[in-house]
């Protein structure tokens, strides 16, 4: 029997995850990504960025289709991408069985994804997340939360909150004067928010637990991590994290997705209080960067959700190794030097990370795509 393809709507991250255990890919990406370098990269479907793909694509599904067609067994599809997943799960009906799909299903997808929806879930299952409200921007009034509190857009991210709040996941606010200034701003760009009273603390303390639930709901596969440095410095996206071997979080990481009676790929942050108390801050139901520094640290999550679906051995049952680190190199470097970490040390620490964003010495495609681009844009000017 052939053996099928990994169609991945996603970074490097996850192809190299898969490619560690042999598993060939298929990139959906634009033509110019350096994704598609990747040793493990068989074919590639031209596809819009991860974060701009529109769930109304039908070109992109019908190209899906076609694609899959030619194929002797379905691929399995994987992503790590909101907009990825709300696209795959507007288009299920059409793409499967032709393709195989690892996403919740739509109900379950929804209540995750969509913050108003999250809070609504968190109280049927008795979560332990902070305190939150949606907020309504023409009567602030009403909201009846401790400051300081935190602003999440909701459904997830856009470009109108990006062009807003840069690289910031979330604006926190820290009285009713600064909220009504804020709410003026968002209420002008058409943006919805959630808030959220603030747990304590620097992202240091936002831990996380990584988990493959498999269809008979037992937990194939699981870890554990914690951010070591975002930019911007509160509440931005990850530069540097490491995984670590924290039984608290992995029992109640256990204890949520059982809650939910939930069933695929997750990854579940937490932050822990000055007390020790572990708050749920979010559930993201795909891949997400973490994949391959938890590969390499002995669990490999899309390679056991690759091993069920096409019905083979899964990789033997293994233990994550703490202290395995990832590091976003250029990012790092500015998050390290807002931190005032001297840039000799930073990178002394940087070059001994075991993994790191879009390096791999055993896939060195992706680098040297990088690095001699620029050079072919520069010759394709002199020449026009």
């Amino acid at each position: 029997m052939p053996s099928a393809l990994a169609l991945v709507f996603g970074d490097l991250e996850v192809i190299q995850a898969l490619g560690r255990a042999g598993i060939a890919c298929v990139s959906a990406s634009p033509p110019d990504s350096r994704v598609r370098m990747s040793r493990f990269v068989r074919y590639a479907l031209d596809a819009p960025p991860t974060g701009l793909i529109d769930p109304a694509d039908r070109a992109l599904a019908d190209a899906l289709l076609g694609f899959a067609r030619s194929l002797p067994a379905p691929p399995l599809v994987f992503c790590d991408s909101d907009e990825a997943l709300e696209f795959l799960s507007a288009n299920r009906a059409r793409l499967e069985p032709r393709l195989r799909l690892v996403i919740p299903e739509r109900e379950m997808l929804r209540d995750l994804v969509d913050k108003s929806r999250f809070q609504a879930l968190a109280e049927r299952c008795a979560l332990p997340v902070p305190r939150t409200q949606v907020l309504n921007p023409d009567s602030p009034d009403a909201l009846d939360l401790r400051f300081p509190v935190v602003l999440k857009p909701y459904p997830h991210r856009s470009l109108r909150w990006a062009a807003m709040a840069g690289s910031e996941k979330s604006l926190c606010v820290a009285d009713r004067a600064q909220l009504l200034a804020v709410l003026a701003s968002l209420k002008r760009e058409g943006i919805a928010v959630v808030a959220q009273e603030l747990v304590p603390g620097g992202e240091e303390r936002v831990v996380s637990y990584h988990v493959y639930v498999d269809p008979s709901g037992a937990v194939a596969g699981e870890f554990t991590g914690r951010k070591i440095r975002t930019f911007p410095l509160e509440r931005g996206m990850s530069t540097a994290l490491t995984t670590t071997d924290d039984p608290a979080v992995a029992e109640l990481g256990r204890e949520v997705v059982r809650r939910l009676d939930f069933e695929g790929v997750a990854k579940l942050d937490f932050k822990r209080a000055a007390d020790g108390k572990l708050y749920l801050l979010e559930v993201n139901p795909r891949f997400t960067l973490w994949v391959r520094v938890g590969a390499v640290a002995g669990v490999n999550l899309p390679a056991l959700v690759y091993a069920d679906l096409t019905g083979r051995p899964r990789p033997a049952p293994a233990r994550a190794r703490p202290g395995v680190r990832w590091v976003s190199l250029k990012s790092d470097a500015i998050a390290a030097r807002a931190a005032g970490v001297p840039l000799t040390r930073w990178a002394v620490w940087a070059l001994g990370c075991e993994t790191r964003s879009g390096i791999s010495w055993s896939d060195p495609g992706p680098l040297l795509g990088r690095l001699v681009s620029p050079l072919l844009r520069v010759r394709r000017r002199l020449r026009e």
